[in-house]
Parts: C-alpha cells; sequence; structure tokens
C-alpha cells in the first residue's frame, strides 16, 4: 500500500482548505502497569509503540476528515525505560501533508503518578498515514498550516525525512531489480 499512496502522493492539494496544526494536535495519556512490562521490569517498547500509533492515528483522523491507515514508521526512538507506575503521556501533531499522506510527529514523555517532578521525554517517533475512503482506497488531505517557528522547523525536516524515505525506497527497489537481472534473485 505504501507505494501506491506514494505514487499518488505528489504534493499537496490546493483546492481543500488548509488546518493549522493546532486543529488536531491531541495528547494520549495512560499510567504504566505490570501488564505492560517485560521481562526487565520496564515497559515494553511494543506497549510504547502502540500508544504512539493510537495517538497519531487520532491525529492523522481528525486532520483528514475521517479514516487514516498506517503506512510506516520510523525514527521511533527508546531515549529512558519507562517504568510501572509512571504516567505516559503521547503527544503528537501532523508535521507536513501529501496530497494523500501526512507526517505525524510524536513525543513520548513520562511521569511519576504520586510526584510533581516534570515530566522526562522517554521517547520520539515519526509516522505516514494515509488517508483512504470507505474503499480503503486513497483520498485527498487537507494541507497543514504550520503556525509557529517550531511548526515550520517540523514542516521543513519532514519535507527532508519524506525525501529520504523515498530515495531509500528507490535504492531498494533498484539493487533488487539489478539482482534479478543478474540472476541472483532471493
Amino acid at each position: 500500500m505504501t507505494d501506491q499512496v506514494t505514487a499518488a502522493d505528489s504534493g499537496s492539494t490546493p483546492d481543500i482548505p488548509g488546518k493549522p496544526t493546532s486543529a488536531s494536535r491531541t495528547t494520549l495519556s495512560h499510567i504504566m502497569g505490570h501488564n505492560d512490562t517485560n521481562l526487565l521490569g520496564t515497559v515494553h517498547g511494543g506497549v510504547i509503540m502502540k500508544l504512539v500509533d493510537d495517538a497519531a492515528g487520532a491525529v492523522a483522523g481528525r486532520h483528514s476528515g475521517g479514516p487514516a491507515v498506517t503506512a510506516s514508521m520510523d525514527e521511533m526512538a527508546f531515549l529512558e525505560p519507562v517504568r510501572v507506575g509512571d504516567l505516559v503521556h503521547v503527544k503528537a501533531q501532523v508535521n507536513w501533508t501529501g496530497r494523500t499522506s501526512m507526517e505525524v510527529g510524536v513525543r513520548v514523555l513520562a511521569e511519576r503518578w504520586n510526584e510533581s517532578a516534570p515530566a522526562t521525554q522517554v521517547g520520539s517517533a515519526y509516522l505516514v498515514f494515509a488517508a483512504v475512503d470507505a474503499d480503503g482506497k486513497p483520498r485527498p488531505v487537507p494541507p497543514v498550516v504550520p503556525e509557529t517557528e517550531r511548526d515550520e522547523r517540523r514542516y521543513q525536516e519532514a519535507q527532508i525525512r519524506r525525501t529520504h524515505r523515498l530515495a531509500r525506497r528507490r535504492a531498494i527497489r533498484e539493487l533488487r531489480e539489478r539482482r534479478v537481472a543478474e540472476g541472483l534473485a532471493d
């Protein structure tokens, strides 16, 4: 699905009014329990990744005005361990939009549920979502309108990440085609 979405996603859609970044920004909060832990006694990375995907999906659906599906997730970074009893806040916003897809940036913060110390950033990720119609086909999304200098920086960085994603995908496809042509197919 990602290749189809990318091929159709050549730029923004000028006939759809833009939406400011604040229109869909959201925070999802969750207290981590014993069922969330791995064998080391810290919260399993997959639990954090699900919260990240949930928050990003809500933002993508809000921004696009309907269903949106995860097309890719990259640069998921775990900066600090999360422990049982931590209150985790997953903050997400649309950083960039194409014609049918959106990059959503996510920051993960954690704080002890029973302390008043400030939350610490424990992770971050970038996800690409494709807006889909009832038949699962890509549909246009409104352009995102950065509101602050920080939003503008995120928009520009997202464009760089998109260029790298497309170049990486193209390079891998070309390598595979070359290997097949040389009789080295896997």
